[in-house]
Formats: structure tokens, C-alpha cells, sequence
């Protein structure tokens, strides 16, 4: 995955822009699990997004231990 890239010359700080490409797999996967639209999932921020994820996978998870089980 490509670094990050900053805003303003000099070392790392203010600004933060996160890599396009990690950006469009994070909506490609919340839009693929849950069908919500392109406006909605742009609405949320870095951490928003994550934290969705995060439930995603745990859904995941779960459903698939529950097949493992016969269920």
C-alpha cells in the first residue's frame, strides 16, 4: 500500500491525506455487505469507516463458525 502523503513541506504533521486506493477498497467493502450508497459511505471519516469494517468482519466471522458447526 502507498504511504500516505502530506500536505505542506517539512516533516509529517497537519494534514494527513489517506492513499485513494485504500479509500476505494474500504467503500467497495462496506457497499458490498451492507448496500449502502457511494453519498452515504463518503459522509463518514477514516475511523467511521474502520469501525464498520471492523463490524463486518465480525459478522463475518461469525456466520462463518456457524457454518463450520452445521448451522
Amino acid at each position: 500500500m502507498p504511504a500516505p502523503f502530506y500536505i505542506g513541506g517539512g516533516p509529517p504533521r497537519g494534514i494527513t491525506l489517506y492513499p485513494q486506493d485504500r479509500l476505494y477498497e474500504e467503500m467497495a467493502y462496506i457497499a458490498y455487505h451492507f448496500h449502502w450508497s457511494y453519498a452515504e459511505i463518503m459522509q463518514m471519516d477514516h475511523r467511521e469507516r474502520q469501525l464498520w469494517i471492523d463490524e463486518i468482519v465480525d459478522i463475518n466471522t461469525r456466520l462463518n463458525e456457524m457454518a463450520g458447526e452445521g448451522g
